[in-house]
């Protein structure tokens, strides 16, 4: 496949983006090279190999879910500019 103006200009309105003019060269030929390691990719024998969904293997990396203390409310709102009790007080953002 052959990497033309005509595409980029396509690929531009997908995109939603508008190149200068200087890099729609360069895009083309970036373009054209990643297409042509691609082919180079499917020259591969991948017989027998399985398919992967991670280049690296995962495991959970969740952490246990542990009841910790809270902070105390004063240290919270010990910067906060304006206050209430213990409630940061915020302008009204809608009536």
């Amino acid at each position: 496949m052959m990497i033309t103006d005509e595409l980029v200009t396509y690929l531009e309105a997908l995109g939603r983006i508008r190149l200068p003019e200087e890099s729609r060269a360069k895009a083309q030929r970036d373009l054209q090279e990643i297409l042509q390691y691609i082919d180079t990719l499917s020259e591969l024998d991948t017989e027998g190999i399985e398919p992967l969904s991670h280049a690296l293997p995962l495991t959970n990396v969740m952490r246990e879910d542990e009841v910790q203390p809270s902070i105390p409310p004063e240290e919270v709102l010990a910067n906060a500019p304006v206050r209430k009790d213990n409630y940061f007080l915020v302008p009204r953002s809608f009536e």
